[in-house]
């Protein structure tokens, strides 16, 4: 029976490096996504942008999963607000390799927003249906950022349009349904919640002396972990004024490390948004205790997480954000901001602590509370750990998923039944930490 899924995903390719400026969570999401989807019995074509000549047009990257890479606009990496005038090449290839295919697929998932118009105007000539999960939404996005938004004006249009045609659309949190109730006088009947979510044989705790001797870091220093794109509105220079904050007005030294950036060495050419935060760290006299480490491979972020004392991401505005959970799985108390996504991840004051963004000093307070009751943080690092066990696998996600696919008319997939009663006994029995120490 077919079961043959096309996932949009325009600029974000999941064989991407995560931690650059237009690579994070969404490339994640949607290699997880694909490849659990995958795992319960769906063919799953990811379509993506073509940036590099040296990569092939047709890629099978994972059993079930090929990446299509289509051509739009010149072959290089362009900035994400600069694709818009390129979408209708898109959309041609697009068409163009369906048509091709033997078998039709039953729906496409597009994700953001020029993913879904390539869906809206490829529907009427293909007659697929599709869903949208748009992991941010522009008009949130000008309301936090202003005038350093740089997408065009079109994308309010763009947005509403697809939300009106789309046969389904997922948001990632409460916070992401109501704004597309709210702001886009979106039909509540047509939106289900299902999260992002981290992978167990990813993310999962490490001995913390273990970790530092493995990262080469102080064994005795305390560490507050910044980690992922370093853009300015993620709020990093509201970190480096706390960790300032805690220095000059309760004493406490720390060592902030700040993971991730355009290169693997911490280059404000590259990165300029290094530059601007290691000048500040200057101005507040703490550049000593501010260590900018650099992009990381995947498979080295649990040692991060896990030598931490404490994550922090305190960002602007963030639909969802997967760093909370990656940390949570790696058994390190969170501290977060209080909006989008990451209110819904972290429950205030029993799987971590919430902060308004943009206020250091308040952010100084939580982390002064972790650092000096060792018993507050180690309750709250037990209770997240069973927290997103329970509710942010990706496999969990993926059933999610499919329920919402078999919702909208597409077969179930053959093995799907016995996955949900595999998840539905590993969700009532979480593996406790010492368990989950191992090589992935």
């Amino acid at each position: 029976m077919n079961r043959r899924l096309a996932l949009i995903s325009e600029h974000a390719s999941p064989l991407a490096t995560a931690g650059g400026v237009d690579a994070g969570g969404q490339n994640i999401a949607v290699a997880e996504l694909a490849q659990h989807l995958a795992k319960l019995g769906y063919e799953i074509d990811i379509f993506t942008r073509w940036e590099h000549a040296d990569v092939a047009l047709l890629v099978h990257w994972k059993p079930n999963i090929r990446v299509i890479h289509l051509k739009a606009g010149p072959i290089e990496c362009l900035p994400k607000e600069e694709l818009l005038p390129h979408m209708p090449e898109f959309t041609d290839n697009f068409i163009a390799f369906v048509r091709c295919q033997d078998e039709p697929y039953q729906l496409i998932h597009a994700h953001f927003f020029m993913s879904a118009l390539v869906a809206a105007d490829a529907r009427k000539v293909l007659h697929i249906p599709y869903v949208i999960t748009f992991h941010a939404l522009g008009k949130v996005r000008r309301i936090s950022q202003g005038d350093s938004d740089k997408f065009p004006a079109d994308r309010f249009a763009i947005e509403e349009r697809v939300i009106r045609e789309a046969d389904h659309l997922v948001a990632l949190c409460p916070q992401d349904r109501d704004d597309l109730i709210t702001l886009y006088d979106a039909d509540p009947e047509k939106v289900t919640i299902i999260p992002n979510g981290f992978n167990p044989y990813e993310f999962y705790a490490i001995d913390r002396t273990l970790a530092r001797t493995l990262l080469k870091l102080d064994p005795d220093e305390t560490i507050i972990l910044q980690l992922g794109r370093i853009v300015p509105r993620k709020g990093i220079d509201n970190v480096v004024q706390a960790v300032s904050c805690l220095k000059k007005k309760y004493g406490i030294k720390t060592r902030l490390l700040v993971v991730g950036g355009e290169s693997d060495c911490a280059d404000p050419v590259t990165t300029p948004e290094i530059g601007r935060l290691q000048h500040l760290a200057e101005q507040e006299g703490i550049a000593d205790r501010v260590t900018f480490v650099g992009r990381r491979d995947r498979n080295l972020l649990r040692y991060y997480y896990s030598a931490a004392n404490v994550f922090v991401t305190t960002p602007w505005y963030e639909p969802f954000g997967i760093t909370p959970l990656e940390a949570m799985a790696c058994g390190t108390p969170v501290v977060g901001a209080r909006v989008g996504g990451i209110q819904y991840t972290i429950v205030d004051g029993q799987t971590g602590l919430l902060v308004p963004p943009k206020a250091p000093d308040l952010l100084a307070e939580k982390l002064k509370l972790l650092i000096q009751h060792p018993r507050i943080a180690h309750a709250l690092r037990a209770r997240a750990l069973r927290h997103v066990y329970r509710e942010f696998t990706w496999l969990n996600v993926a059933h999610k998923t499919a329920a919402l696919y078999e919702k909208l008319g597409v077969a179930s997939p053959a093995n799907r039944g016995t996955s949900v009663r595999g998840i539905e006994k590993s969700l009532r029995n979480p593996l406790p930490a010492t368990q989950l120490s191992r090589t992935a």
